[in-house]
């Protein structure tokens, strides 16, 4: 009885590895961001795709970083050079009918939480084949719909940014000062024909979910973009959008707080802070983000720029505040295949903070990488940040400086 037993469990577990492998065997997904070197510079999805669907695809994938950190700081813990925790993502995406795709980002090793949890997912229909075979094909040859508890489209820096472990589409190590990045229910519409793009969401505001009345006290949010995106000639592309986000009414809003995996720089200014070398405006209600991205890419070098301006009511506060970021990398990528790269990053943020008080952060980055595969990179930065114009001793005159090197996995 054990043999027969063990034989079928034998039997059951081949059976299971063959088909796994079997949908394995085809990894391309239709309008899909390839997570390695040629995912670099891909914005929104286009809406051309030369994968056939030819039945249910799985694919599973993931990315794995690690940093050594050899930063000195003006304040705070006093530092070392060694490793940082490692970072781990796992990304299921399955292509459930034709120009139908699910997506699912499990974190399985963070800076800010210990245990692996779900940072969100969402469902992208790019045709409507599943109601009918080519049900308004002339329509979704435009048109692409997105629903889930998913990470916002505003603006386009996130789009180059540091996802825990999934780090190939950073060229630096730390993402921007204020990182607009949040996870929140809802739906987003999107228009493209032609190169020009537009968008719109409508998402509930809140990171962390909640029926019961009064818990939240939070209205919808409205997300929108607008844009041009086209490849004017072998050698030149040229981009240019516009996004927006704003929110009349929250208990919180997680715009510059929603990602819950930890900052970069390990304690650089508080020791024990996971966010530390970010920015925070602690913006609560009627907050609206404006954020505006040039991106340029001439043969192997490339200009991208965020300019953003924010306005709202923190907590206790009576008037409006507003805080300005500003920020430019220039790249230059060389090589066969562009598989080496070097450049700079110029980052600052103005404005008042929830003290109302002046103040000023910049950051500079300066480094290169080297894609040893398409699934490989290795990048070595310098840092250096600044604070100015705060009263709090844990900021006033604060800074670090020093070198990185990041290695990244990801496929």
């Amino acid at each position: 009885m054990k043999t027969t037993i063990m034989t079928m469990a034998v039997l059951i577990a081949s059976l299971l590895v063959a088909d796994f492998a079997n949908a394995q065997s085809n990894r391309d997904l239709q309008y899909f961001r390839a997570p390695d070197q040629t995912g670099i510079n891909v914005f929104e999805t286009s809406k051309d795709t030369d994968v056939e669907f030819d039945g249910f695809n799985l694919r599973i994938g993931g990315a794995n970083t690690l940093q050594f950190q050899a930063l000195t700081n003006e304040t705070g813990p006093d530092l070392h050079p060694n490793f940082n925790l490692a970072t781990s993502n796992l990304d299921i995406d399955a292509q459930l009918a034709n120009g139908l795709r699910m997506h699912l980002r499990t974190y399985l090793s963070s800076r800010h939480h210990a245990e692996a949890w779900v940072k969100g997912g969402y469902i992208q229909m790019d045709r409507l084949d599943f109601i009918q075979e080519d049900f308004m094909a002339g329509l979704m040859d435009m048109v692409t719909i997105k629903v889930g508890h998913m990470e916002i489209n505003y603006g386009d820096a996130h789009f180059r940014r540091t996802d825990n472990g999934q780090a190939i589409y950073n060229p630096f190590v730390g993402n921007y000062l204020m990182d607009s990045f949040t996870t929140e229910v809802g739906g987003e519409i999107y228009v493209q024909n032609n190169g020009l793009l537009a968008m719109f969401g409508l998402t509930n505001g809140k990171l962390n979910q909640s029926t019961i009345e009064g818990a939240t006290n939070t209205r919808a949010s409205i997300v929108a973009k607008l844009g041009y995106d086209s490849q004017i000639n072998e050698d030149l592309r040229f981009r240019l959008t516009g996004s927006i986000y704003h929110t009349g009414q929250a208990a919180r809003t997680y715009l510059y707080s929603g990602d819950r995996a930890g900052s970069r720089y390990y304690n650089v200014v508080i020791e024990g802070n996971d966010f530390s070398g970010r920015f925070n405006p602690g913006f609560n209600n009627e907050m609206t983000a404006i954020q505006i991205n040039p991106f340029v890419k001439f043969q192997g070098l490339e200009f991208f720029g965020v300019m953003e301006f924010v306005s709202g009511k923190g907590a206790g506060d009576v008037d409006t505040r507003s805080v300005a970021q500003y920020g430019g990398e220039l790249i230059y990528r060389f090589g066969a295949s562009e598989n080496v790269y070097l450049g700079g990053r110029y980052n600052v943020v103005t404005g008042d903070n929830s003290a109302n008080e002046d103040i000023d952060i910049t950051r500079l980055n300066i480094g290169g990488g080297w894609f040893m595969t398409k699934n490989v990179l290795a990048k070595l930065e310098y840092v250096t940040q600044s604070y100015d114009g705060f009263s709090d001793p844990d900021f006033s005159d604060a800074g670090f400086d020093g070198v990185m090197l990041e290695a990244v996995i990801s496929f």
